[in-house]
């Protein structure tokens, strides 16, 4: 028959297993937002259902909105979409592939875009940019959970409870 030490040291092993799991187990699906190309977490978007997001931002010339829809498979940012409003610098005039340009409401969109990215570099706009993640028909304006003009390093990610307390999370108690 084992002592009551005996139990009590098993009961507490167990214990701070189960909390050591819990702790660093990355099982939370988020878009993350790392500083530059460090892996330092800035901010995060816990991801549920819906593997699609849009990251919208006022164009630096034409100062119109432009929309691109990306959506997280297998580890991959993959471009599905990009809607703007005005034909000038910086903006495509053509369609690659099986990609299908169409005019809609007085927009612009290609659409059937298949462009794969292991992550998306950005330096969150200081002045017109007024970068926004679109999830889920909530619009996240960046510059509530990341300074303006630092550069971001956008990739999926996993993440531990404890690495989620290392960075913002991008919630509704913020959004515009």
């Amino acid at each position: 028959m084992r002592s009551w030490r005996q139990v009590f040291i098993i009961g507490f092993l167990l214990l701070i297993a189960t909390i050591a799991f819990l702790l660093f187990f990355p099982f939370t699906e988020t878009i993350a937002f790392y500083q530059e190309d460090r892996e330092e977490l800035l901010a995060f978007l816990p991801i549920q259902d819906d593997n699609s997001f849009q990251i919208q931002y006022t164009h630096s010339i034409h100062l119109t909105d432009v929309v691109e829809t990306y959506e997280l498979r297998n580890k991959e940012i993959v471009q599905t979409e990009l809607q703007f409003e005005n034909f000038a610098i910086g903006m495509p005039s053509n369609v690659e592939g099986n990609e299908k340009f169409v005019e809609k409401d007085g927009k612009y969109l290609i659409k059937n875009m298949n462009r794969r990215f292991p992550y998306i570099d950005l330096r969150v706009g200081l002045v017109r940019a007024d970068h926004r993640v679109i999830y889920k028909e909530n619009v996240y304006k960046l510059s509530n959970y990341i300074r303006p003009g630092t550069w971001v390093r956008i990739k999926p990610a996993k993440l531990s409870y404890w690495e989620r307390l290392k960075g913002v999370e991008i919630s509704e108690q913020r959004k515009i």
